[in-house]
């Protein structure tokens, strides 16, 4: 149970997947306008990576590994990845329609958000078992969660705040994501 909780915590503060490793950060950096949508984005990313983990370490484990089909690993991530990524669009544009809005394009674009695949790579590469790589899976989504969340927040507030003009938009926020990533680094030392 410890070591499943260090995973977690390790995926979602010290590894963030965002903040440190510099994935997803189409969708981190494009959805984190509002708070509300980042949330959903949130979400989605957390339903989609958790699933996503689950069905690739099953897969990987118990299909691929036997067949010695290995080699076809990213091809089957990507099918479950763009399959669940189906799946979400189609109950968010049933169940609230305002968000599948305010997600517009970044919605399909999890499909191809690197974060996504990443996690079910580093499962196979770091050598988990079906549970470790779920709840790694988990912590990595959370992880992101936090720091769109987080961003779209700041996000909010700096846009009532007199910011020079050179620093206006993309700059200001690529800066802010600079310091949180500092922030997160502090992490570091807990594990």
């Amino acid at each position: 149970m410890r070591e499943l909780l260090l995973i977690a915590v390790g995926a979602a503060l010290v590894n963030n997947v965002v903040l440190s490793q510099f994935l997803g950060l189409c969708p981190f950096l494009g959805v984190s306008k509002n708070t509300k949508t980042a949330a959903g984005m949130g979400a989605a990313v957390v339903f989609v990576i958790t699933i996503a983990s689950l069905i690739t370490g099953v897969l990987y484990e118990f299909v691929l590994v036997p067949l010695q089909l290995t080699f076809l690993q990213t091809i089957v991530f990507i099918l479950v990845i763009a399959a669940l990524v189906q799946f979400v669009e189609m109950v968010l544009k049933k169940i609230s329609p305002a968000l599948y809005q305010a997600l517009g394009v970044y919605l399909p674009l999890i499909t191809t958000n690197c974060a996504v695949l990443g996690v079910a790579l580093l499962n196979v590469q770091n050598e988990y078992s079906v549970v470790q790589g779920v709840v790694n899976g988990l912590g990595t989504a959370l992880g992101f969660l936090i720091a769109i969340v987080i961003m779209a927040g700041i996000r909010e507030r700096i846009e009532h705040n007199d910011i020079p003009t050179a620093f206006r938009g993309t700059p200001i926020v690529l800066i802010t994501a600079g310091l949180m990533a500092i922030a997160f680094f502090g992490f570091s030392g807990m594990l």
